[in-house]
């Protein structure tokens, strides 16, 4: 007899409403699993932890979704939807400049909510046809934005769509390495830019107060990233990456490791 709690491959999809049924739940227990592991780590999360997640075999979620493509596609559609919602609602505002400045915050929203999606807007899908379709739609109505913008003498001349796409793939490296430890973080990122973005002489948006330094250094250490500054006897410091430094202190001669950043009292 075989146990529930392991995995099945048998076919889901038979003659008959009950194994019908039983397709359909896979399907959904499947979409449930990776929009939850996604959002949580990001599109890395390999088709075998999904399978395990949702509790169906490896070959179960094969014949869902044959590809990786497939499965990102259903997952994140609803997301798509309202991706090209956050620009149809910018293009609809009557003001312009608030109107591109919303969809950025909108859609950097939507990528610190879900790491997942943090990757989706910074990547491409060629085989996933719908999901590609939406993108465009999106990019066409964002280059009708960025015209808008520029009308105002708000928006810089020199601004070109291909800073959202830096801005957007900037924001999801934030969103990776902040994680749960600072989660507004990426506010600031976008008010920076947005300023960075603003014509000489227009008004400067206001600029979010800074994650507080303990915060911070708590998703330093989480993520495991950091640069570390070693001293010379001659007082000249480089920075060097978290991962070379040896696994306890140490001082050679003159030379010794410091930590490039205090650590919250």
């Amino acid at each position: 007899m075989t146990s529930s709690a392991v995995p099945s491959d048998t076919p889901d999809q038979q003659p008959g409403a009950g194994l019908r049924a039983d397709a359909e739940r896979n399907r959904c227990r499947i979409l449930a699993a990776a929009r939850s592991l996604y959002a949580r780590a990001g599109l890395g999360v390999s088709m075998a932890s999904i399978a395990r997640e949702a509790g169906v075999g490896q070959a179960t979620l094969s014949r869902r979704f044959p590809t990786k493509d497939d499965l990102v596609a259903a997952v994140f559609a609803e997301r798509m939807d309202a991706y090209v919602a956050a620009v149809t609602a910018a293009l609809d505002d009557p003001d312009p400049w608030h109107g591109f400045t919303r969809y950025l915050n909108s859609v950097c929203a939507m990528q610190a909510a879900d790491r997942g999606f943090a990757d989706v807007l910074t990547m491409t899908f060629p085989t996933a046809k719908t999901l590609e379709a939406h993108r465009v739609e999106a990019y066409d109505r964002l280059l009708e934005l960025i015209t808008r913008a520029k009308s105002t003498g708000h928006l810089r001349d020199d601004f070109t769509h291909q800073d959202v796409v830096i801005l957007l793939i900037a924001n999801a490296g934030v969103v990776t390495a902040i994680g749960d430890a600072a989660p507004d973080t990426w506010r600031r990122l976008v008010a920076h830019m947005i300023r960075s973005y603003t014509a000489p002489g227009a008004p400067i948006p206001p600029l979010p107060e800074a994650p507080p330094a303990a915060a911070l250094y708590r998703a330093m250490q989480e993520a495991g990233v950091g640069t570390l500054q070693f001293t010379t006897g001659g007082g000249s410091v480089d920075p060097v990456p978290m991962s070379t430094r040896p696994q306890q202190p140490c001082a050679t001669g003159s030379s010794t490791w410091t930590r490039s950043w205090p650590a919250p009292e």
